[in-house]
């Protein structure tokens, strides 16, 4: 009998806008359980998108082997059912890292720039993770200074970000899709080293038709472009075959 098999699914450790964290009778490893609540402005806006959660849950881990094969350090450890994956419990570093292709999103309403405008390079940036204060943008300095995590840790998911950018832009592109931007979150294993954890799909990706400019992610729910369940089903079919 295999590992995972014989795992049995215990108490829930959280509950997220968009997850559930339940451990198991092995302490190095969570199942993580995908929703179809959404959420958007901070949880100031909420609704259901069907059968979002088994489709980020199956894109997500997709994705996640494909940067496996590229040598990125994931949580990923097996999909156990169309809504449920077996995942490395870490320590989730409080920080989302978001990596800016074009211009979009709030970043063109900070810079008072048309949305679209490509950058001459991709920008990362870094918000504290508290929903309460709406997860505002921080610096390297801010982040050292807090403590949530050192120079050295911090130029590593700096790097691993950019290698995770250039990989999906490539692969993506192959699907006819425009990767705009996207949020990524890291975890400390127990043993040290830090892995990509958290998810990528199209709610935390910004993803256009490559020919028309759709947009075929969160924001048609973020913004009431309708929709919605036919865009995720989209992103399904072009990366998984299936919708």
């Amino acid at each position: 009998m295999s590992v995972t098999a014989a795992l049995t699914r215990g108490a829930m450790l959280y509950e997220g806008k968009a997850k559930m964290v339940f451990a198991t009778d092995n302490p190095e490893l969570c199942v993580v359980l995908y929703k179809d609540d959404a959420t958007a402005l901070n949880g100031l806006k909420k609704g259901r998108i069907a059968g979002k959660g088994a489709i980020n849950n199956r894109v997500t881990n997709h994705l996640m082997r494909l940067l496996e094969s590229r040598g990125i350090p994931t949580h990923l450890v097996d999909e156990l059912g169309d809504r449920e994956t077996l995942v490395k419990r870490v320590t989730i570093i409080p920080l989302e890292v978001i990596a800016r292709n074009i211009a979009a999103g709030s970043l063109a309403k900070r810079l008072g720039i048309p949305e679209g405008v490509p950058m001459k390079r991709t920008v990362v940036e870094y918000c504290y993770k508290d929903d309460a204060l709406g997860d505002p943008m921080v610096n390297e300095s801010h982040i050292i200074a807090m403590g949530w995590s050192d120079e050295a840790e911090l130029e590593s998911i700096s790097s691993l970000s950019l290698k995770i950018n250039e990989i999906l832009k490539d692969y993506l592109s192959g699907a006819g899709l425009t990767l705009v931007d996207f949020k990524l979150e890291f975890g400390r294993l127990p043993g040290g080293g830090i892995v990509l954890a958290d998810e990528i799909s199209p709610d935390t990706c910004r993803l256009w038709d490559a020919k028309t400019g759709e947009r075929l992610d969160k924001d048609r729910f973020r913004r009431d472009l309708g929709g919605v369940e036919e865009a995720y089903a989209e992103i399904s079919a072009r990366l998984l075959g299936v919708s």
